[in-house]
């Protein structure tokens, strides 16, 4: 197995995306995506259904290859690696978070999350110690004996993202985090986002909603395969704007 890169190594993008297509046949899913995303940016991909938002994702995520084009990860070259060196590379650098939070359903919250260290050879007393920690992190201190079906949506997702993060990833895709939850509940989601963006993660949230999209620092609207547009707000975005956001969203 080679060696990964360091991702403090990179110093002006933890993410690369160049000239990237994917096929499915005769269907053009991804046309020549060019992306860049700098360490600790918060941003969304937004695009209507069949946009490439989805392909894109599992791309970035390394579930999938691409069929041309270059993408590089931490400082790591995805498509000079193996498939053993990609789930090395998932472990050490990417965190997923789903719409519909696929926890287990007989496990606890701590043991959910523990779950997200699984491919990262850690011992069992210490995979315990940090899925608490980031249960705690996540607000969810005191539900960390609960099982799936004693929390409620939002705190599902808490415990989706704390799984997440759990191994400290570099990139965290956030896959329409929101979609399943209440308005209250989707903004508490997003807040949380935007705190872990602050203590210097790097946040991706993939999603249909503009709304929400409009609510963070930049925007990378996909089209038909394609970035039709990338912008930057300046400033930042308060919870209550968030709020507002997710119930025009619905």
């Amino acid at each position: 197995m080679t060696g990964l890169a360091d991702a403090g190594s990179v110093a002006t993008s933890v993410l690369q995306l160049r000239d990237v297509t994917k096929t499915y046949g005769d269907v053009g899913a991804l046309r020549g995506v060019t992306l860049d995303v700098a360490p600790g940016e918060l941003l969304a991909v937004v695009g209507p259904s069949g946009s490439g938002k989805s392909t894109m994702l599992n791309i970035i995520g390394t579930l999938d290859r691409p069929t041309s084009g270059t993408v590089a990860i931490a400082g790591n070259d995805v498509d000079a690696m193996s498939d053993d060196d990609l789930s090395q590379l998932r472990a050490d650098h990417v965190g997923f978070v789903f719409q519909h939070f696929h926890l287990q359903a007989g496990a606890t919250a701590a043991e959910n999350v523990a779950d997200g260290l699984l491919y990262a050879g850690t011992g069992r007393r210490e995979r315990h110690r940090r899925a608490v920690a980031a249960l705690e992190r996540v607000g969810l201190g005191g539900r960390v004996d609960h099982r799936p079906n004693e929390l409620s949506g939002g705190e599902k997702q808490r415990v989706a993202i704390a799984r997440a993060i759990v191994g400290d990833p570099t990139i965290l895709l956030a896959d329409e985090p929101t979609g399943a939850l209440d308005s209250a509940s989707g903004a508490a989601i997003l807040d949380l986002l935007r705190e872990l963006h602050r203590s210097g993660t790097t946040v991706l949230v993939i999603t249909h909603d503009l709304a929400l999209a409009a609510s963070l620092p930049r925007r990378v609207r996909m089209r038909d395969g394609l970035v039709e547009d990338d912008s930057v707000s300046s400033g930042d975005v308060d919870a209550a704007s968030l709020a507002l956001a997710i119930r025009g969203a619905r």
